[in-house]
């Protein structure tokens, strides 16, 4: 086996095949769009890279056929509550059925980090946020959201008996958008709506800026404490809007309001990888004009729950009840094109949000797992601590 590192546009193209070759005989398995994948690794459009660095390599056999690759990376903003040594992360995973290539690639990722000083690796994880490539793929093996690891079963073998321990599980849940949610729900929307304080309106793309405002309020009080203590700035949500704009459906984007101040906010999006898995990973010309005819014509019936936030003075009031129900009376109707709703992960530290999900009335769809690593075998992996 002979292991690569990429430094230049030949070797990052194989960095992508590899993934390709040893992932488009599973079923289920979506093509990622291939310059999703390169903007991690470009310097320029990843801002990561501002205060950490990564390196990658793929793995041939002697033949030079594709075998495996791995990338490596040290960011100096990823931290997590309770962490004792300091972690690096490993990502980008893809090997054939050899515990041996995979025991090289993980030790090729140990070592890099451990010339930087890490005493311990994550993965499979970004570099960069958590709303994309995080996790290996340990339940629910079907079509996977747009920016999700995918990943044959055999790769949970590859990962354990390396020494990776679970740090947490990411749970999806899905449900029906037609589906009834419990009595409990229209009790205490019921209530709310009594009360003319309270109002309830979807994004308009006209008015991105002032939404931007409102979802910056709403994440640094109740998110930012999750993210180790990472704020988000209007400017920098109105950018991710902008970035969002040609995807985006104003009707299932929800905010909530008590005088006019933001409190709550339920933002969705339909699933992108509904188009993509017809761009054979080639947003060209003629993946604009798949992605244009299949929106137009309503051929996506699925949406994806990005997030979804109360700042901490209104949580426990029912405002939860209260957007989900304002929504549903638009997304419910049936000039909508959506049938299917899944979240995008919970952390199993999250127990509030993991009680929301299920007091919808939504089932666990998959789960991902992030795995940690100790490189002193007499350290045990402690898992991520419960949000309180």
């Amino acid at each position: 086996m002979e292991l690569i590192l990429v430094d230049n546009a030949q070797k990052a193209a194989e960095f992508l095949a590899v993934h390709i070759r040893l992932n488009k005989d599973v079923p289920g398995w979506i093509r990622p769009l291939d310059k999703d994948i390169e903007a991690v690794f470009d310097h320029d459009k990843n801002k990561a890279f501002r205060h950490g660095e990564c390196a990658r390599w793929i793995m041939k056999d002697k033949q030079g056929n594709l075998i495996g690759r791995v990338a490596a990376f040290v960011n100096r903003k990823y931290t997590n509550k309770g962490d004792k040594v300091p972690v690096g992360g490993m990502g980008f995973f893809d090997c054939i059925d050899q515990q041996e290539a995979a025991n090289l690639l993980f030790d090729t990722a140990k070592k890099w980090l451990q010339e930087r000083g890490m005493e311990a690796m994550d993965g499979p994880i970004n570099f960069g946020e958590r709303n994309n490539w995080w996790g290996l793929l340990t339940e629910g093996y079907h079509e996977p959201l747009y920016g999700m690891n995918f990943n044959p079963p055999y790769y949970v073998r590859l990962f354990e008996t390396y020494g990776f321990r679970l740090f947490f599980n990411q749970i999806c849940y899905d449900m029906h958008i037609y589906g009834e949610l419990a009595d409990k729900f229209y009790t205490r929307h019921a209530t709310i709506s009594q009360n003319p304080d309270y109002s309830a309106r979807h994004i308009k793309k006209n008015q991105l800026e002032k939404f931007a405002q409102d979802f910056s309020i709403i994440y640094n009080k109740a998110w930012a404490q999750h993210a180790g203590g990472k704020e988000m700035s209007k400017g920098q949500v109105l950018s991710l809007f902008n970035h969002m704009k040609p995807l985006m459906d104003e009707k299932i984007a929800w905010f909530a309001y008590y005088k006019d101040e933001p409190i709550a906010m339920w933002l969705n999006l339909p699933d992108l990888n509904q188009y993509v898995k017809h761009m054979n990973g080639k947003m060209g010309l003629w993946g604009k004009l798949i992605f244009l005819w299949m929106k137009l014509t309503k051929q996506c019936h699925k949406i994806v729950g990005i997030i979804f936030g109360i700042v901490p003075e209104f949580q426990g009031k029912g405002v939860d009840a209260y957007i989900i129900l304002e929504g549903a009376k638009v997304i419910q109707r049936k000039s909508m094109p959506y049938n299917q709703y899944e979240m995008q992960w919970i952390g199993d530290f999250n127990p509030r949000m993991l009680n929301v999900a299920t007091s919808l009335g939504a089932e666990p769809s998959r789960i991902l797992t992030t795995y940690r690593c100790m490189f002193d075998p007499n350290i045990p992996v402690e898992r991520h601590p419960i949000l309180k």
